[in-house]
């Protein structure tokens, strides 16, 4: 009887081991404490105030800012440990309404028993303004510690009345050689990781794998399980049956099927359909089309072209990058170089004959144009000038000598009257009279600079400008 209840307990540690070892890595390395987690240094590093708040177990309610893989989740889990908590999930995806009430409903009465809850709502920013307004009085009254994890920027995505109680912690995409040192653990950790497998993988490889995680730890993380699995299955597999083997034999035994070499092939067959992140709708996308704006218009090609790169790396459409591309050509480049524009709507042209990726590269030299020609906007601060005007002057009327006239009784009312026929004037200018309402006077709104061809204009205007000037003040007198 006991050798059978002996029997009985190894082969339901067997299991737990097994329903272990399914768990994915990333999952099984989740860090314990503080000092497990890599990254967030400047949130988490020792005397900093939100580490001495967890430290203390005195947390408060927060919302978690940063890309995936970065450390939400766990930070979470560590609060609650901190703050000898129940721990609670739940995701804006997957939860409605009755879900949020019931898990509000039960940590209620938890913390009645006298026993604090951590809420996390992953996802947080896809609950609307009704969702995320049933937290507020639980908040208020202490009942939950409320954490909320977005990828999202939460001024645009999260209610006033949320962000007005909670802390908004911002998380920073992990650096490669925080992802390598985490890496490195789970490579020597033989309770969860993959250490006693008798894998090998050397250190450029480990590199490599940091890297295209793109700030993303989990990520890391599955990368090199994949390729340990693949390392494994390339070696011939020793027998795994349990039969007779104790918990310790089988585990040593499984792990040692595990084993093997990552060689340069696997690597990249893992690494061959990886991706950067890039959120075609997310404060991502626009921080990138901004910064390829700016490097357009601060004429740095060579960043302006990388900016352009990474953002169809991502996926966004061609389309509406030569869009912003042709705004540029008349917003920051304007009259300084008119063929920007041209150029613009021909490049555009020719993706839309082409597709991607040949028109890829006719938007590419459009940016490399765009980002080394002169530079003005002139035209544009002298439009928005003219606007001003309009708005606050109103309904001017038209000067009489400006006016068409194509009936008599028009004629007679003085309609077109003392018009100058430029191109009879000298020099095709006639000075002396105003193309501007009585009321407001003449105005100078488009001022070139001295790049490109607005050199030209600029000398231009300056003379007939000034010409125009004398001319009306020796009329008046």
């Amino acid at each position: 009887m006991a050798r059978k209840t002996a029997r009985t307990e190894s082969r339901q540690d067997l299991l737990h081991v097994e329903r272990d070892e399914l768990r994915p890595l990333a999952e099984r390395m989740r860090p314990r404490t503080i000092d497990e987690m890599v990254g967030q240094r400047r949130l988490l590093a020792p005397g900093t105030a939100l580490r001495r708040s967890i430290e203390s177990g005195r947390v408060h309610s927060m919302v978690l800012w940063g890309p995936p893989g970065c450390g939400k989740t766990t930070l979470a889990l560590l609060l609650a440990k901190y703050a000898d908590a129940e721990f609670k999930a739940i995701s804006a995806v997957l939860s409605g309404l009755p879900e949020v009430r019931q898990v509000l409903a039960e940590a209620a009465q938890r913390f009645a028993d006298g026993r604090r809850t951590v809420l996390f709502v992953d996802e947080v920013h896809r609950f609307n303004k009704t969702q995320q307004d049933a937290f507020l009085p639980h908040i208020e009254r202490g009942t939950i510690v409320f954490v909320g994890a977005t990828t999202e920027n939460p001024s645009f995505e999260l209610n006033s009345a949320l962000l007005s109680r909670c802390r908004v912690h911002v998380m920073e995409a992990v650096s490669p050689a925080d992802i390598l040192a985490a890496l490195r653990s789970a490579l020597d950790d033989s309770e969860r990781g993959l250490g006693g497998r008798g894998l090998s993988i050397g250190d450029d490889q480990l590199r490599l794998v940091a890297t295209a995680a793109d700030g993303d730890v989990r990520r890391g993380l599955t990368l090199l399980e994949i390729a340990a699995e693949l390392a494994g299955e390339a070696d011939d597999a020793p027998d795994t049956s349990l039969e007779g083997t104790s918990v310790e034999g089988a585990a040593t035994e499984g792990a040692e099927g595990q084993g093997g070499t990552v060689t340069d092939a696997i690597l990249e067959q893992v690494l061959a359909d990886r991706t950067r992140r890039f959120d075609k709708g997310g404060e991502q996308f626009y921080d990138q089309i901004s910064a390829l704006h700016k490097s357009v218009r601060s004429s740095n090609p060579d960043a302006a072209l990388y900016w352009f790169a990474r953002m169809l790396d991502g996926g966004c459409d061609p389309g509406y990058l030569a869009r912003r591309l042709t705004r540029m050509a008349v917003e920051d480049i304007g009259l300084a170089d008119p063929r920007a524009q041209a150029m613009a709507i021909e490049a555009w042209d020719t993706h839309d004959r082409l597709g991607s990726p040949e028109g890829d590269l006719a938007l590419a030299q459009l940016v490399i144009y765009l980002a080394s020609t002169a530079k003005s906007n002139a035209g544009y601060l002298a439009f928005g000038a003219a606007q001003r005007d309009v708005r606050e002057h109103g309904t001017a009327d038209v000067p009489l000598h400006l006016r068409n006239a194509p009936t008599k009784l028009m004629k007679q009312l003085g309609y077109s009257k003392g018009y100058q026929y430029d191109h009879d004037a000298e020099g095709g200018v006639a000075l002396g009279q105003t193309g501007f309402p009585d009321a407001m006077g003449e105005r100078v709104y488009y001022q070139p600079v001295e790049r490109g061809l607005e050199i030209k204009l600029k000398e231009k205007l300056d003379r007939l400008r000034a010409q125009r000037a004398r001319a009306q003040g020796e009329g008046s007198a």
